[in-house]
């Protein structure tokens, strides 16, 4: 169904909360408020989010909005909202969007020129990035791999040489096989981090090189259970230092003297068999020194 944008401030608002990914006490005022005063709550699952509404005695109407009906059911919120009527949209836990429904929804919403109003909180890999001790300026969310190894792998093999921190999701009955193709690809040495079942009892947060922390989830099946976010820190051209050879550097010098840097570094790849983006990344770092 398209609809035509709104004409007129009559319209209700959409509300993006988040919600506790573990921790009820997580839960903001803010989302509180908002929940109990919407006309209505589009839900992921309506079943798991009546229990956080009895928990918070809140007694809006839930329906549900998930991955296999939002496309071509979220008209119907869409109405809700032209007539005037608040909506407010949650996942299961955190927020929503995040590798949660809502995105159809939202873009709907505001193909319809409908005001989307976000009420954040808990987000599960903001919350593992800030206590990871990795670095924070600059990261890349890649959600969930493929189930599968061979599109697991694939997908890594093209992270490889990713400079910035890395995080994924998990399944947990697929966390070890993860870190195993991690290891494999990245190589042992790369620092990781698991952070499983943030905010709740087990809450675990365990740094370590790849092939140490797959070995502490290898031997812990406690640590193959609950939620899981893996954070791997990026490559750099620290890690290949070796593969850099001596004449390889000199040649790069002498054509930065000449050349802007991403065509001194396909010169030099020309000139010494060295991979370009290796010297091209190492090219910068001179720069930057």
């Amino acid at each position: 169904m398209t609809v035509a944008p709104a004409s007129n401030s009559a319209t209700g608002s959409l509300y993006v909360v988040a919600t506790p990914i573990g921790n009820l006490d997580d839960m903001s005022v803010r989302a509180l408020k908002v929940l109990r005063d919407v006309a209505l709550i589009a839900a992921e699952d309506t079943r798991h989010s009546l229990r956080l509404m009895q928990h918070f005695g809140i007694a809006t109407p839930l329906a549900a909005c998930h991955e296999h009906n939002e496309r071509n059911e979220g008209s119907r919120f869409i109405e809700r909202l032209l007539a005037g009527d608040d909506v407010a949209l949650i996942s299961d836990a955190g927020t929503p969007l995040i590798s949660d429904p809502g995105y159809h929804l939202v873009r709907q919403a505001r193909a319809a020129g409908i005001k989307v109003v976000p009420v954040p909180g808990a987000c599960a890999l903001i919350a593992a990035l800030s206590a990871a001790g990795l670095p924070s300026d600059r990261f890349i969310f890649e959600g969930f791999l493929p189930a599968k190894a061979v599109g697991r792998k694939s997908r890594l093999e093209q992270l490889r040489e990713e400079p910035r921190t890395l995080i994924f999701y998990e399944a947990p009955h697929r966390i070890l096989e993860c870190l195993q193709d991690m290891e494999a690809v990245f190589g042992e040495e790369r620092p990781a981090v698991l952070a499983r079942e943030l905010t709740k009892t087990f809450e675990t947060l365990k740094g370590l090189p790849l092939a140490q922390l797959r070995s502490f989830v290898e031997a812990d099946s406690n640590q193959q259970r609950g939620e899981c976010v893996v954070l791997v820190a990026g490559w750099s051209v620290a890690q290949e230092d070796d593969a850099i050879s001596a004449e390889a550097r000199r040649v790069l010098d002498l054509l930065l003297q000449d050349l802007p840097v991403k065509r001194a570094a396909a010169v030099a790849a020309e000139i010494t068999g060295v991979r370009k983006n290796l010297l091209y990344q190492l090219a910068l770092d001179k720069q930057k020194q």
